[in-house]
């Protein structure tokens, strides 16, 4: 499932890809073919994510404030299988996919669509090597020129798709996908924790819902009604750049950790969404040379390294499944 970051950065890139623009919506697999049908000939005034539900406004006219009551919401959670794609002409930069399939762990960021041009999710350049040393998708030819590009058939169970002037997103697989009034995100925001990305994102707010818990932080990192936006990897991170144990309760945590706990993932998150990818070791960390058999160590500290040696100590880290996820921590750095 991606994380918090992710939907960030798939909320700025939709909101510059086609913000302001009348779009053509469609359901091609036919599961979405009323919420479409609503959303059809509307503009897209912007998307905004809260942890990892995107919410994106659609208007009669472009000329509309977000809190006009002829705005409607479109919320989309990824969920464990939902995914974007991408393809347009030589105006229009994109990943070429956002969420499943898969990456492999430890690619590196999204691969870019071949010829693109624009920001629309920085780090990305259209027709430049993506983040591995590969060429980006469609290697062997470049994007159309605007007015030659045809949009492509949909591929799979296409539950959306979103057609503007230069280029097509297509959406997979997805938890939720509904069409909701104001107050429909109102009430989901409010089942919500702070998000630290969101400028509305309140630390005190995180804190004081931890506090007055019993069960262990490491689990509370990842209930998204105390915090949204966090997942498994921010949660193992995180939690060992700040010294504390996942097994500690949440009310056994200081107001001083807590709060660092929230001060941390606020840059690593905010890296996440400059780049598209997680990184979250300090350079002077990094091991040089690099282990041939572990190159998650210069980018996690504990993330998918059961049994190598912890970066600043040596102990072995450690992993244990905890509410159906593997949870890695360093025993000696993070003393329960």
């Amino acid at each position: 499932m991606p994380e918090g970051h992710t939907i960030h950065r798939l909320a700025a890139a939709l909101t510059e890809l086609y913000g302001g623009q009348v779009l053509r919506v469609s359901s091609p697999q036919g599961r979405f073919a009323a919420g479409a049908a609503l959303l059809d000939g509307r503009v897209l005034l912007e998307a905004q994510a809260h942890g990892k539900h995107l919410f994106t406004a659609f208007a009669p006219r472009a000329d509309m404030p977000v809190g006009d009551s002829a705005v409607v919401w479109l919320r989309i959670h990824l969920g464990l299988y939902g995914s974007w794609t991408f393809d347009g002409d030589s105006r229009f930069t994109a990943p070429h996919a956002i969420g499943a399939p898969r990456r492999k762990v430890g690619e590196r960021g999204e691969h870019a669509l071949r010829g693109g041009g624009g920001s629309a999710l920085a780090g990305l350049a259209g027709g430049a090597e993506d983040a591995d040393g590969g060429a980006g998708h469609g290697a062997g030819a470049p994007s159309a020129q605007p007015g030659a590009w045809v949009p492509p058939e949909p591929r799979g169970a296409v539950r959306l798709r979103l057609l503007g002037e230069h280029g097509v997103a297509d959406l997979t697989g997805p938890s939720a996908c509904e069409v909701i009034d104001a107050e429909g995100v109102a009430a989901v925001r409010r089942r919500l924790g702070p998000d630290p990305l969101r400028a509305d994102g309140q630390r005190e707010a995180f804190v004081a819902s931890a506090r007055a818990r019993r069960k262990a932080i490491g689990e509370l990192l990842m209930d998204q009604s105390v915090l949204a936006g966090a997942g498994n990897i921010y949660r193992a991170e995180t939690l060992f750049r700040c010294g504390i144990s996942p097994f500690r309760a949440g009310n056994r945590v200081s107001l001083a950790r807590l709060r660092a706990v929230w001060d941390d993932l606020v840059p690593l998150m905010e890296y996440g969404v400059a780049t598209g990818f997680i990184t979250t070791v300090d350079l002077d960390d990094v091991p040089s040379p690099l282990p041939e058999d572990d190159p998650e160590a210069a980018r996690w500290y504990v993330y998918h390294r059961a049994g190598r040696p912890c970066l600043r100590c040596g102990t072995p880290i450690a992993q244990r499944e905890v509410a159906g996820r593997r949870l890695f921590w360093c025993p000696a750095c993070q003393r329960a």
